[in-house]
Protein backbone atom coordinates (compact mmCIF):
# COMPACT_ATOMS: atom_id res chain seq x y z
CA UNK A 1 0.00 0.00 0.00
CA UNK A 2 1.35 3.44 -0.97
CA UNK A 3 0.71 5.15 2.37
CA UNK A 4 2.01 8.49 1.09
CA UNK A 5 -1.31 8.93 -0.72
CA UNK A 6 -3.13 9.27 2.58
CA UNK A 7 -0.75 11.73 4.27
CA UNK A 8 -1.53 10.28 7.67
CA UNK A 9 1.98 9.15 8.62
CA UNK A 10 2.91 10.64 11.98
CA UNK A 11 -0.68 11.64 12.77
CA UNK A 12 -2.60 10.56 15.86
CA UNK A 13 -5.99 8.90 15.57
CA UNK A 14 -8.55 8.29 18.28
CA UNK A 15 -10.93 5.40 17.63
CA UNK A 16 -13.91 5.45 19.98
CA UNK A 17 -15.31 1.94 20.11
CA UNK A 18 -12.07 0.50 18.76
CA UNK A 19 -11.99 -2.73 20.73
CA UNK A 20 -13.68 -5.02 18.22
CA UNK A 21 -15.49 -5.23 14.90
CA UNK A 22 -15.46 -2.14 12.69
CA UNK A 23 -13.53 -0.18 15.32
CA UNK A 24 -10.76 -2.76 15.50
CA UNK A 25 -10.47 -2.96 11.71
CA UNK A 26 -10.33 0.84 11.55
CA UNK A 27 -7.67 1.16 14.26
CA UNK A 28 -5.42 -1.38 12.56
CA UNK A 29 -5.85 0.15 9.10
CA UNK A 30 -5.02 3.62 10.41
CA UNK A 31 -1.92 2.16 12.06
CA UNK A 32 -0.86 0.56 8.78
CA UNK A 33 -0.85 3.95 7.05
CA UNK A 34 1.27 5.50 9.79
CA UNK A 35 -0.99 6.69 12.61
CA UNK A 36 -0.45 6.38 16.31
CA UNK A 37 -3.77 5.14 17.65
CA UNK A 38 -5.70 5.58 20.88
CA UNK A 39 -8.21 2.77 21.28
CA UNK A 40 -11.27 3.46 23.43
CA UNK A 41 -13.49 0.67 24.68
CA UNK A 42 -15.76 -0.07 27.59
CA UNK A 43 -13.73 -3.21 28.32
CA UNK A 44 -10.04 -2.89 29.20
CA UNK A 45 -9.11 -6.27 27.73
CA UNK A 46 -10.50 -5.42 24.31
CA UNK A 47 -8.89 -1.98 24.23
CA UNK A 48 -5.49 -3.34 25.24
CA UNK A 49 -5.67 -6.22 22.73
CA UNK A 50 -6.15 -3.82 19.82
CA UNK A 51 -3.59 -1.37 21.19
CA UNK A 52 -1.08 -4.23 21.37
CA UNK A 53 -1.83 -5.11 17.74
CA UNK A 54 -1.18 -1.48 16.78
CA UNK A 55 2.16 -1.59 18.60
CA UNK A 56 3.00 -4.82 16.78
CA UNK A 57 2.67 -2.83 13.56
CA UNK A 58 5.34 -0.46 14.86
CA UNK A 59 3.03 2.41 15.84
CA UNK A 60 2.51 4.02 19.25
CA UNK A 61 -0.79 3.12 20.88
CA UNK A 62 -2.82 3.80 24.00
CA UNK A 63 -5.69 1.82 25.48
CA UNK A 64 -8.35 4.00 27.11
CA UNK A 65 -11.21 2.52 29.11
CA UNK A 66 -14.32 4.68 29.10
CA UNK A 67 -18.09 4.61 29.00
CA UNK A 68 -19.03 7.19 26.38
CA UNK A 69 -22.46 7.57 27.96
CA UNK A 70 -20.79 9.20 30.96
CA UNK A 71 -20.98 12.97 30.45
CA UNK A 72 -17.42 13.41 31.73
CA UNK A 73 -15.98 10.83 29.34
CA UNK A 74 -15.52 12.85 26.11
CA UNK A 75 -13.22 15.49 27.58
CA UNK A 76 -11.32 12.83 29.55
CA UNK A 77 -10.84 10.64 26.46
CA UNK A 78 -9.41 13.54 24.47
CA UNK A 79 -7.17 14.63 27.36
CA UNK A 80 -5.82 11.09 27.83
CA UNK A 81 -5.14 10.77 24.10
CA UNK A 82 -3.15 14.01 24.12
CA UNK A 83 -1.24 12.99 27.22
CA UNK A 84 -0.43 9.47 26.00
CA UNK A 85 0.33 10.15 22.34
CA UNK A 86 1.14 13.85 22.19
CA UNK A 87 -1.52 14.92 19.73
CA UNK A 88 -4.89 14.35 18.11
CA UNK A 89 -5.54 14.72 14.39
CA UNK A 90 -8.30 12.24 13.57
CA UNK A 91 -11.25 11.05 15.64
CA UNK A 92 -13.41 8.14 14.54
CA UNK A 93 -16.57 7.29 16.49
CA UNK A 94 -17.79 3.73 15.98
CA UNK A 95 -19.96 3.25 19.07
CA UNK A 96 -23.61 2.54 18.28
CA UNK A 97 -26.14 -0.25 18.41
CA UNK A 98 -29.66 -0.88 17.20
CA UNK A 99 -32.49 -1.77 19.53
CA UNK A 100 -35.65 -3.02 17.90
CA UNK A 101 -39.13 -2.06 19.02
CA UNK A 102 -41.99 -0.53 17.08
CA UNK A 103 -44.05 2.54 17.73
CA UNK A 104 -46.77 0.69 19.66
CA UNK A 105 -44.41 -0.77 22.26
CA UNK A 106 -41.76 1.99 22.46
CA UNK A 107 -41.07 3.35 25.95
CA UNK A 108 -39.42 6.64 26.89
CA UNK A 109 -36.54 4.69 28.46
CA UNK A 110 -35.85 2.78 25.25
CA UNK A 111 -36.14 5.91 23.11
CA UNK A 112 -33.70 7.84 25.31
CA UNK A 113 -31.23 4.92 25.44
CA UNK A 114 -31.16 4.66 21.63
CA UNK A 115 -30.45 8.35 21.26
CA UNK A 116 -27.83 8.35 24.01
CA UNK A 117 -25.73 5.60 22.45
CA UNK A 118 -26.18 6.57 18.82
CA UNK A 119 -26.40 10.37 18.74
CA UNK A 120 -25.95 12.20 22.05
CA UNK A 121 -22.52 10.76 22.87
CA UNK A 122 -21.37 11.49 19.30
CA UNK A 123 -22.20 15.17 19.65
CA UNK A 124 -20.21 15.52 22.86
CA UNK A 125 -17.26 13.55 21.47
CA UNK A 126 -17.30 15.93 18.49
CA UNK A 127 -17.43 18.89 20.84
CA UNK A 128 -14.45 17.66 22.86
CA UNK A 129 -12.39 16.87 19.77
CA UNK A 130 -13.31 20.15 18.05
CA UNK A 131 -12.35 22.18 21.11
CA UNK A 132 -8.97 20.46 21.10
CA UNK A 133 -8.48 21.03 17.37
CA UNK A 134 -9.34 24.72 17.65
CA UNK A 135 -7.19 25.31 20.75
CA UNK A 136 -4.19 23.67 19.08
CA UNK A 137 -4.88 25.21 15.64
CA UNK A 138 -5.08 21.73 14.15
CA UNK A 139 -7.05 21.05 10.97
CA UNK A 140 -8.48 17.86 12.41
CA UNK A 141 -10.85 15.28 10.98
CA UNK A 142 -13.89 13.59 12.52
CA UNK A 143 -15.60 10.53 11.07
CA UNK A 144 -18.85 9.18 12.50
CA UNK A 145 -20.87 6.06 11.83
CA UNK A 146 -24.38 6.36 10.47
CA UNK A 147 -26.42 3.59 8.91
CA UNK A 148 -27.52 3.00 5.33
CA UNK A 149 -31.11 2.66 6.55
CA UNK A 150 -31.15 6.35 7.50
CA UNK A 151 -29.75 7.66 4.21
CA UNK A 152 -32.00 9.57 1.80
CA UNK A 153 -35.62 8.45 1.85
CA UNK A 154 -34.97 5.04 3.41
CA UNK A 155 -36.74 4.15 6.63
CA UNK A 156 -36.34 1.77 9.56
CA UNK A 157 -39.71 0.33 10.56
CA UNK A 158 -39.69 -1.35 13.98
CA UNK A 159 -36.50 0.50 14.89
CA UNK A 160 -37.77 4.10 14.87
CA UNK A 161 -35.62 5.32 17.76
CA UNK A 162 -32.44 3.97 16.20
CA UNK A 163 -33.34 5.23 12.74
CA UNK A 164 -34.19 8.69 14.04
CA UNK A 165 -30.93 8.84 16.02
CA UNK A 166 -28.84 7.86 13.00
CA UNK A 167 -30.72 10.30 10.77
CA UNK A 168 -29.94 12.90 13.42
CA UNK A 169 -26.27 11.96 13.25
CA UNK A 170 -26.26 12.48 9.49
CA UNK A 171 -27.84 15.92 9.92
CA UNK A 172 -25.44 16.75 12.77
CA UNK A 173 -22.49 15.95 10.51
CA UNK A 174 -23.77 18.50 7.98
CA UNK A 175 -24.41 21.12 10.66
CA UNK A 176 -21.00 20.75 12.30
CA UNK A 177 -19.27 20.81 8.93
CA UNK A 178 -20.77 24.25 8.41
CA UNK A 179 -19.60 25.46 11.81
CA UNK A 180 -16.13 23.97 11.88
CA UNK A 181 -15.01 24.54 8.30
CA UNK A 182 -13.57 27.96 9.13
CA UNK A 183 -11.06 26.20 11.40
CA UNK A 184 -10.07 23.72 8.72
CA UNK A 185 -11.84 20.92 10.57
CA UNK A 186 -13.63 18.34 8.40
CA UNK A 187 -16.42 16.04 9.58
CA UNK A 188 -18.03 13.23 7.62
CA UNK A 189 -19.74 9.91 8.26
CA UNK A 190 -19.83 6.42 6.83
CA UNK A 191 -23.21 4.68 6.58
CA UNK A 192 -22.70 0.92 6.55
CA UNK A 193 -25.22 -1.61 5.38
CA UNK A 194 -25.21 -5.11 6.82
CA UNK A 195 -21.68 -5.70 8.08
CA UNK A 196 -20.33 -8.98 9.41
CA UNK A 197 -19.11 -7.81 12.79
CA UNK A 198 -18.60 -10.62 15.32
CA UNK A 199 -22.07 -10.00 16.75
CA UNK A 200 -23.83 -9.92 13.37
CA UNK A 201 -21.88 -12.81 11.87
CA UNK A 202 -23.07 -15.05 14.69
CA UNK A 203 -26.72 -14.55 13.75
CA UNK A 204 -28.33 -17.30 11.64
CA UNK A 205 -29.06 -16.10 8.11
CA UNK A 206 -26.84 -13.02 8.21
CA UNK A 207 -24.83 -13.99 5.12
CA UNK A 208 -28.00 -14.85 3.19
CA UNK A 209 -29.51 -11.48 4.08
CA UNK A 210 -26.35 -9.77 2.85
CA UNK A 211 -26.73 -11.56 -0.48
CA UNK A 212 -29.79 -9.41 -1.18
CA UNK A 213 -27.55 -6.39 -1.88
CA UNK A 214 -26.63 -5.62 -5.50
CA UNK A 215 -23.02 -6.66 -4.88
CA UNK A 216 -24.32 -9.96 -3.56
CA UNK A 217 -22.76 -10.08 -0.10
CA UNK A 218 -22.57 -8.31 3.24
CA UNK A 219 -19.66 -6.03 4.06
CA UNK A 220 -16.63 -7.18 5.99
CA UNK A 221 -15.49 -4.89 8.79
CA UNK A 222 -12.46 -4.01 6.64
CA UNK A 223 -14.78 -2.64 3.93
CA UNK A 224 -16.12 -0.05 6.36
CA UNK A 225 -12.62 0.71 7.68
CA UNK A 226 -11.43 1.49 4.15
CA UNK A 227 -14.18 4.07 3.72
CA UNK A 228 -13.26 5.63 7.07
CA UNK A 229 -9.63 5.78 5.97
CA UNK A 230 -10.60 7.57 2.76
CA UNK A 231 -12.62 10.21 4.63
CA UNK A 232 -9.90 10.66 7.25
CA UNK A 233 -7.14 11.01 4.69
CA UNK A 234 -5.83 13.70 2.39
CA UNK A 235 -7.65 11.97 -0.48
CA UNK A 236 -10.80 13.58 0.94
CA UNK A 237 -9.19 16.93 1.73
CA UNK A 238 -12.08 18.89 0.17
CA UNK A 239 -14.87 16.65 1.48
CA UNK A 240 -16.89 17.66 4.51
CA UNK A 241 -20.50 17.31 5.64
CA UNK A 242 -20.94 14.10 3.65
CA UNK A 243 -22.35 10.71 4.63
CA UNK A 244 -20.98 7.94 2.44
CA UNK A 245 -23.12 4.79 2.12
CA UNK A 246 -21.03 1.61 2.16
CA UNK A 247 -23.76 -0.95 1.71
CA UNK A 248 -23.05 -2.95 -1.43
CA UNK A 249 -25.60 -0.86 -3.31
CA UNK A 250 -28.53 -1.55 -0.98
CA UNK A 251 -29.49 2.11 -0.73
CA UNK A 252 -29.54 2.26 -4.55
CA UNK A 253 -31.99 -0.65 -4.79
CA UNK A 254 -34.43 -1.55 -2.05
CA UNK A 255 -35.44 -4.80 -3.75
CA UNK A 256 -34.24 -8.28 -2.83
CA UNK A 257 -32.27 -9.12 -5.96
CA UNK A 258 -31.62 -12.81 -5.25
CA UNK A 259 -34.74 -14.01 -7.08
CA UNK A 260 -34.20 -11.61 -9.97
CA UNK A 261 -30.61 -12.80 -10.34
CA UNK A 262 -31.72 -16.42 -10.56
CA UNK A 263 -34.35 -15.60 -13.20
CA UNK A 264 -31.84 -13.55 -15.20
CA UNK A 265 -29.34 -16.43 -15.06
CA UNK A 266 -31.95 -18.81 -16.46
CA UNK A 267 -32.76 -16.39 -19.26
CA UNK A 268 -29.09 -15.94 -20.16
CA UNK A 269 -28.55 -19.67 -20.28
CA UNK A 270 -31.57 -20.10 -22.55
CA UNK A 271 -30.15 -17.44 -24.89
CA UNK A 272 -26.65 -18.88 -24.81
CA UNK A 273 -25.30 -15.73 -23.19
CA UNK A 274 -24.04 -17.16 -19.92
CA UNK A 275 -20.31 -16.79 -19.41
Amino acid sequence: MDTDLFRLAGKTALVVGGGQGIGEATALLLARVGCAVAVVDLEAERAEKVAAAVRALGRPAAAIVADVLDDAAPERIVAETLEALGGLDVMVCIVGAAGFGGVLEMTPKTWDAEHARNLRYFFFMCQAAARSFVRRKTAGVIVGLGTAGAVGFSSMPFAPAYGAAKAGLIHLVRSLAGELGEYGVRINAVAPGLTLTPRIAARPGAAAYGARAPLGHAAATQDIAKAVLFLASDLASHVTGVTLPVDGGSSASSDDLTGARAKSARNRRAMGLDV
